[in-house]
């Protein structure tokens, strides 16, 4: 359930993220959130709680080289994401490194499933209150500007709301494979719609099926045969694997 509500959220964030020429921003940042799985996996605390102060450390970094105004934002974020890659892979006990890589972190309890609900929320609100804002300020950040919107600080707003979306999705994803649950739905729904709501109707509906089909696949096939090998289906890789079959489907589509 709460898988399905962060892909509902993906799909929206993404498609700001798109318009916003993020488009590997889901990824990079995903793997920002390493370094701190690691370290809460090695000593033996929630892995979630080290992600997220991962998260927040580097979305505030990446937002202050940003604002100073000689990096964009996929450069800024690459500075920051090889030093958190290569820290992540040093810290991460080996036993849980595919875990935390590929998702399948732990269990989340009542409190947890809680926080979760209210971040979906949060991040919904952000979107549907600020869509006009985050559009103006894309096309247009001095107009954005004198129209009274701090430019600045809405940048610091959506990059949080970002890295909140990651962190919803680690647990079934795992840090390699949560930025495309935000990326692949959202370039979906721009190769099929023309309008900013069909826009993220159609990212958030690609997203939710990408999930759903995934998670049926990996609950109902979690073993096939290829010639003489015996493959795992978990639902990361699964998900992500339907995401792009559909991704495909819409450059079909788009061609006929």
């Amino acid at each position: 359930m709460l898988m399905l509500l962060t892909a509902l959220a993906a799909g929206l964030v993404g498609s700001f993220a798109l318009m916003k020429r993020m488009s590997l921003a889901g990824d990079v940042i995903s793997h920002i959130a390493l370094p701190g799985l690691g370290l809460a996996l090695l000593f033996q605390i929630n892995p979630l709680i080290g992600a997220a102060a991962a998260l927040l450390i580097g979305t505030i970094l990446i937002w202050h080289l940003q604002k100073g105004g000689t990096l964009t934002t996929d450069v800024a974020i690459g500075v920051i994401f090889t030093g958190a890659l290569a820290i992540g892979t040093l810290v991460t006990p080996s036993e849980d490194l595919i875990e935390a890589l590929f998702g399948g972190i732990q269990s989340l309890d009542l409190l947890w499933f809680g926080l979760g609900i209210l971040a979906v929320l949060l991040i919904v609100w952000f979107t549907f209150t600020f869509r006009h804002q985050l559009v103006l300020s894309l096309f247009s950040p001095e107009l954005a500007a004198v129209s009274g919107v701090n430019v600045s600080r809405l940048n610091l707003y959506f990059l949080l709301i970002f890295s909140l979306t990651v962190l919803l999705g680690l647990q079934a994803l795992g840090a390699l494979l949560v930025g495309a649950l935000i990326i692949i739905p959202a370039a979906i729904g721009r190769q099929l719609t023309h309008t900013l709501t069909a826009f993220l109707v159609t990212s958030s509906a690609a997203s939710v099926m990408s999930v759903g089909i995934g998670f049926l696949l990996a609950r109902f096939y979690p073993h096939f045969t290829i010639g003489h090998a015996t493959l795992n289906l978990t639902p990361g890789p699964a998900i992500i694997s339907v995401a792009t079959i559909l991704f495909v489907f819409s450059l079909l589509r788009k061609k006929l």
